[in-house]
């Protein structure tokens, strides 16, 4: 599968870069690192600082591959990585390319 804006929320997270853009928990905002771990309800970004926790639902990502950049509500990625195919496919039919 090709990775575009509509294929993101289905996509394998673990690799890219990520920016957390917006987030109800001013602590994560403006976190930046590469996604090492996924469990239902967060990501593990490793940072210049450490590994950094981030909550997926109170939050909005910049995901980056490459020049490619995706910008992805938690919601739409809050669950666990191998339901996301299942469960992320009401996203995947609303995003546009």
């Amino acid at each position: 599968m090709s990775l575009n804006n509509k294929t993101i929320v289905l996509h394998e997270l673990i690799g890219l870069d990520c920016e957390v853009t917006n987030s109800s928990d001013q602590f994560q905002q403006g976190i930046r690192g590469i996604v090492v771990d996924e469990t239902r309800n967060s990501l593990v970004l490793e940072t210049s600082k450490g590994l950094k926790r981030v909550v997926k639902n109170i939050s909005t990502f910049k995901f980056r591959k490459g020049k490619q950049v995706f910008l992805v509500k938690g919601e739409e990625i809050n669950f666990r990585s191998y339901e996301r195919l299942e469960k992320g496919l009401k996203f995947y039919k609303r995003r546009r390319l």
